[in-house]
């Protein structure tokens, strides 16, 4: 049987099962054993219950060892069948496992909504800089395959042309030290990422620079308002970049690919990495949790203390 206690043996193996450092899965955990109880209270009381809260058939993993079993599935993706085994619990619990522990474990964690309304309250020039080093702020999509819809409309409103795959695209911004900030809900494939942008832009303190790609190409005209960086493109009949604008976008380069580095981060935990196959009304909760996970590891386990 997989168990905390087998795992934490080897610390490498650790963070292959969980994506976590032990340390930072034991700061978790404390997080979530010290908010269980009330988070229990609340989820299973309603006006017409009979039974005291706690009665019935007690959980037979323990706490630690569900929360293990939560950080496995989402870094490891692997069937329900297959962790039921690891865990010696009816595949049939495995899920429901999960869906008891995700909004405990949402509540725990540094959420990009959670940074995101600490950092639009930002008030100094000090307190944007927490948040933003730099000034700085970068943004990027990331689409992940999905099963090919049954409905003829859904396979063609979620056709990738870029990807040749049916996927779901979401739209990340991070800061200059790659924690994410922001996160939109998902949307279809085919969907363009700068129509994404229009629909649910971060909001963003001001003195602070939002760096984007050519597929935001015009952003600059619509939104006069915001500091954006967006790369110099040639255009027909234009003549060739000078010196300055290629160096321009070879440095703003150079900085976003911090975005493209915090993509890959996220993609390590492989529920957000392949083709995901829960459905897809769970999906914006996962992104949340994937991201959260990767901004604990970013930040450290000290932001725990301020969730």
């Amino acid at each position: 049987m997989l168990s905390y206690d087998r795992l934490v043996k080897v610390a490498s193996n650790f963070r292959c099962f969980t994506g976590l450092e032990v340390s930072e899965f034991d700061s978790l955990y404390a997080y979530v054993e010290s908010r269980y109880d009330e988070y229990e209270e609340r989820r299973l009381w309603r006006e017409d219950r009979e039974r005291k809260i706690g009665a019935g058939r007690a959980f037979k993993l323990s706490l630690k060892d569900r929360l293990l079993m939560f950080t496995v599935y989402y870094r490891l993706y692997i069937t329900s069948t297959l962790t039921g085994f690891l865990f010696e619990i009816d595949h049939s619990n495995v899920l429901r496992n999960l869906r008891y522990l995700e909004p405990l474990v949402k509540e725990c964690m540094p959420l990009p909504k959670k940074l995101h309304e600490r950092a639009k309250r930002a008030g100094t020039l000090k307190e944007v800089e927490e948040y933003f080093p730099g000034f700085e702020a970068f943004l990027d999509a990331t689409e992940q395959e999905i099963p090919r819809p049954k409905s003829r409309a859904k396979r063609r409103s979620h056709y990738s042309g870029r990807r040749g795959k049916h996927t779901v695209k979401t739209q990340l911004t991070v800061n200059g030290d790659g924690v994410v900030l922001h996160v939109t809900r998902h949307a279809r494939g085919r969907r363009h990422d700068y129509d994404l942008f229009k629909q649910s832009r971060p909001v963003l303190p001001a003195g602070v620079r939002l760096g984007v790609d050519l597929g935001y190409d015009g952003i600059k005209n619509e939104y006069p308002e915001l500091d954006v960086m967006i790369p110099f493109k040639r255009r027909r009949g234009g003549g060739e970049l000078t010196a300055e604008q290629k160096g321009f976008n070879r440095a703003l380069a150079k900085a976003r690919v911090i975005v493209e580095h915090t993509i890959s981060r996220l993609k390590k935990f492989r529920i957000m990495g392949e083709e995901f196959r829960n459905r897809l009304k769970h999906y914006d909760t996962m992104t949340d949790i994937v991201s959260g996970l990767v901004n604990l590891r970013i930040l450290g386990t000290n932001i725990l203390a301020l969730m």
